[in-house]
């Protein structure tokens, strides 16, 4: 069978039934082992596609678990795979084994106004620009994502509440804690701080997302406007 033959194959297989096809429109999960594999392998032999290919591979390993225990040596003893596929495979099953071996890193949680300063002192003490910082948690006060939503003047930010609850919505955040800094050193709130803190729990009382917090990041030190009575 020639090339061009088992290029015909292919072409015979309908668009949406060839493994990358597939994966591009239904997502990886969708996907047999043998299109996974497909994938990986990339290009077929003169006489088979990839499909085939790793179709016969799946057999001679005997399942999935068997390709694991193949070595690279073992695994170029098969009909049409060479050193670059056998390596291709190796690589593939090393990082899903790496990734089955990792641990998630471990998440902060927010249990006081100093474990959020904490987390973000060292980020936005020396600043020379106001930046404003979003914590989002989840249920359990885990911070799942940290974002920047604005950076301003010398001694001015400014974030209007859709940018905050735009992004809470996004990672599906359960509550936020918002904190900026003030280049001055000095965390004393402005009138302003204090009146764009209303319009945020205005907000997420409507949205459904509390803001737990507010905290004004110094030189060193912070302050919290709940715990100032001032939210």
């Amino acid at each position: 069978m020639t090339n061009s033959t088992a290029l015909a194959m292919l072409r015979d297989i309908p668009g949406e039934d060839r493994p990358r096809e597939r994966m591009l429109a239904s997502g990886a999960g969708a996907l047999s082992h043998s299109e996974l594999l497909a994938i990986i392998l990339r290009t077929g032999t003169r006489r088979e596609s990839a499909l085939h290919l790793a179709q016969r591979l799946l057999r001679e390993a005997g399942d999935i678990r068997g390709i694991v225990d193949l070595s690279l040596d073992e695994l170029m003893d098969i009909k049409g795979i060479g050193p670059a596929k056998a390596v291709q495979l190796k690589a593939g099953i090393e990082l899903g084994q790496r990734l089955a071996r990792a641990r998630l890193p471990e998440a902060h949680v927010i249990r006081s106004p100093r474990d959020a300063a904490e987390l973000l002192m060292e980020q936005l003490r020396y600043l020379q620009k106001e930046h404003f910082v979003c914590l989002f948690l989840n249920t359990k006060n885990h911070v799942i994502a940290q974002e920047t939503l604005s950076i301003g003047s010398l001694n001015a930010s400014i974030v209007h509440p859709r940018e905050v609850f735009r992004a809470a919505i996004k990672c599906s955040s359960a509550s936020v804690v918002c904190a900026h800094n003030h280049p001055s050193g000095d965390p004393t709130p402005s009138p302003e701080d204090i009146r764009m803190t209303e319009r945020l729990c205005s907000a997420g009382e409507v949205i459904g997302i509390d803001v737990l917090d507010h905290i004004v990041i110094g030189d060193g030190v912070f302050v919290s406007l709940k715990e100032q009575g001032m939210m």
